[in-house]
């Protein structure tokens, strides 16, 4: 039952009631359970591949070339990936993603069997990748809210994030047993997974197609970047969430940590991989059970500050329980800015509109993790491995000094119903 008082929300108990949403929440986790693991087989085969023939510096730089191979076609296909999913069915949508994740695991999992994975065949199929999260996105984030009442939106948000979260540490650790024990293990793994999440969304009984705006497809995609640009509270967390992730991407450098840096190998990979995860279950778990009431804005704020001073900590770390805490550190601030982020765009975005929205944000997000990847792989060519992070961690703060003054809008934003 909900509270009465002005300030609460109904409470989490009452997600247990939407069947539908619930379905959703096991498509999500198991869906981002089976990307965490990919990525980590991926990032690891490209690297041990690279360092055959290749030095520390340059096969960093081919670990971050996955990341620019994955978000070119997030940011060539985000205008109509939106309007696709504010057209079609978005269940349907995400069970064509689905389908295209599979066929990408696949095919790693067949071409590391038969001994003729490359460096060419990954970024390929990162490219791939790409492709099919450029749909996802949109379509994931635009049909929750289509299952679960307005007033238990922001618990469903937490509850969301907590579903990648929670995937998040045991795909890494998983992934990083896998790929010590076999990579093509690592990547049927993955296909499994896909394949329940796929089954999940077909549970799904409401109705997927949302409200369809009138106007050609052209018109809808300007509809929605200038509905981005006009909410400037919209537009400062996600583009605040874009620069400082971005300059900040030190997990994309973890296999040369884990491998030259911290000596840890792939198991010792896994853990690190975990690190930022479960600082982000803490406070996803948190955030789940009491969501923030008041001062959001300074919430985010410092949630991004705090991400950027761990990351000079990890940066600057030569021992393993160092560079977990601070990476577990960092996962936690990243998810209390991500959660006052998602809240704000959620709830301010108009149903028939999320679609397109979501993907604007998609790639604000995509260019903040996979183009960050590719930031960190470029800037440890030249500055090293520890440079890079530490670049980054600084270049995190001074983003969030130049945002709080920019979007002071955002910086005071209060209460997020």
């Amino acid at each position: 039952m909900a509270e009465t008082s002005s300030d609460a929300v109904p409470s989490a108990r009452a997600l247990l009631k939407e069947r539908d949403y619930l379905i959703f929440w096991v498509s999500r986790w198991t869906g981002s359970f089976a990307a965490q693991i990919q990525s980590v087989a991926m990032g690891w085969q490209m690297y041990a591949i690279a360092r055959q023939s290749r030095s520390v510096q340059e096969s960093a730089f081919l670990v971050g070339m996955i990341g620019l191979a994955a978000f070119i076609p997030v940011f060539l296909l985000t205008l109509p990936a939106g309007e696709t999913a504010d057209r079609h069915d978005r269940k349907k949508v995400l069970l064509c993603c689905f389908a295209g994740e599979i066929a990408t695991v696949l095919t790693l999992a067949v071409a590391t069997w038969q001994g003729w994975a490359s460096v060419m065949l990954l970024l390929l199929v990162g490219f791939l990748f790409g492709c099919a999260r450029a749909f996802f996105a949109p379509a994931n984030t635009a049909l929750g809210p289509m299952l679960v009442p307005r007033a238990l939106l922001p618990r469903a948000i937490a509850w969301n994030s907590l579903a990648w979260q929670t995937a998040s540490i045991i795909g890494p650790a998983a992934g990083g047993l896998l790929v010590a024990e076999s990579t093509t293990y690592a990547y049927f793994t993955a296909f499994g997974l896909y394949l329940v999440s796929a089954l999940a969304v077909l549970l799904i009984r409401k109705s997927g197609q949302p409200v369809v705006n009138p106007g050609s497809r052209w018109e809808l995609m300007k509809e929605g970047l200038a509905y981005v640009w006009r909410q400037k509270i919209v537009f400062g967390a996600i583009s605040l969430d874009l620069f400082a992730v971005l300059l900040g991407g030190a997990t994309a450098l973890l296999p040369v940590f884990a491998r030259d840096i911290l000596h840890v190998g792939a198991e010792g990979f896994g853990i690190l991989r975990a690190g930022p995860a479960i600082g982000a279950t803490v406070v996803a778990l948190s955030l789940a059970a009491n969501p923030i009431r008041h001062r959001a804005g300074l919430f985010m704020f410092g949630g991004v500050a705090m991400f950027g001073l761990a990351t000079c900590v990890f940066a600057l770390s030569h021992l393993l329980w160092l560079s977990v805490a601070a990476l577990a550190v960092l996962g936690g601030a990243d998810m209390l800015s991500v959660y006052v982020r998602q809240t704000l765009v959620q709830l301010v975005t108009p149903d028939p509109m999320r679609g397109r929205v979501a993907a604007v944000s998609s790639v604000f997000i995509g260019a903040s993790n996979e183009l960050g990847e590719f930031e960190s792989g470029v800037v440890a060519r030249f500055l090293g491995p520890v440079g890079a992070a530490l670049f980054g961690g600084i270049g995190a703060l001074i983003v969030t000094g130049v945002w709080a003054g920019l979007f002071p809008a955002l910086r005071k934003a209060d209460r997020l119903e």
